[in-house]
């Protein structure tokens, strides 16, 4: 028996699809991880996991990988990877995850098409292909609606004392970090865009203190300002995919209204969509 595996890959995890099952491993991304590295997350997690499935390496035809950080130039080095372990397929396929999103969420037809998770990323799409593209930049530039950049804006407002009373003493206790532990972290670990978008969990636990509330829906409006109004496109509806999106769907909708725009299709994951264009 022949299988396909469509794959969604952001900064902090990949979504493995087989059909209707699913699993998980660490994300990969071609931009900031060696060979080395992603072969290990290959090998290490994906195969002991479709072992588990009963799936042999050899049943597998074809591998189609959508992933942040498969830019043009690291589409041959990502498939080249992916052939060393599914050696026997005779299709395999890697492309931007914001590629993968827009054809899972408007399928063949025009649309916007929007990544919020630990990054963020939006297009115009065509029904084919993506025929416009804001640069998102990476949390430190850009990034406007992502996780990372929500961590940043509220740790930003907790230590400027810019939240409701008590707030930074309720943070202390909940993550056993002082301020200037988090500065650590944030400036000398590894992955700290990962980190702060973690802190998302704890952000929409407290979304009815206004301060934090205010923080969210003007995330998505900078998103939106700095990279939706560019395509020129209010006729069309915002689509989204990604864990900052689906869990705080109401305040993107708050903020694309607020904008002029239509709130569309918006998924946690492009592989939750039913019949998937990809």
């Amino acid at each position: 028996m022949q299988h396909l595996i469509i794959a969604d890959s952001g900064s902090t995890k990949t979504d493995w699809a087989l059909g209707t099952k699913r699993i998980k491993t660490q994300g990969i991304n071609p931009f900031h991880q060696d060979d080395c590295t992603i072969l290990a997350i290959l090998q290490g997690e994906l195969l002991p996991q479709l072992a588990s499935l009963g799936l042999r390496v050899s049943d597998v035809e074809q591998v189609r990988f959508y992933g942040s950080g498969v830019r043009p130039e690291q589409q041959e080095r990502m498939e080249r990877l992916l052939g060393s372990i599914f050696v026997q397929a005779t299709t395999i396929e890697a492309r931007s995850d914001m590629l993968g999103a827009a054809r899972a969420l408007c399928g063949h037809r025009e649309g916007l098409a929007c990544i919020l998770g630990t990054g963020a990323n939006s297009c115009l799409y065509d029904g084919e292909k993506i025929v416009a593209n804001t640069p998102a930049l990476g949390y430190i530039l850009g990034d406007e609606g992502s996780g990372a950049v929500l961590g940043r804006l509220f740790l930003n407002a907790l230590y400027k004392k810019r939240l409701y009373a008590g707030a930074e003493e309720e943070f202390q206790q909940y993550s056993g970090m002082a301020m200037g532990d988090v500065i650590n972290y944030v400036y000398r670990q590894p992955m700290a865009n990962r980190w702060l978008a973690s802190l998302s969990a704890y952000i929409h636990a407290h979304l009815e203190h206004p301060e934090i509330h205010a923080l969210v829906v003007d995330n998505f409006r900078d998103f939106i300002s700095h990279n939706i109004l560019p395509y020129q496109r209010p006729d069309l509806p915002l689509n989204a995919v990604g864990s900052i999106a689906w869990y705080y769907h109401d305040q993107l909708d708050e903020a694309a209204q607020a904008a002029g725009y239509k709130l569309g299709c918006v998924v946690q994951s492009p592989l939750d969509v039913d019949s998937p264009s990809v």
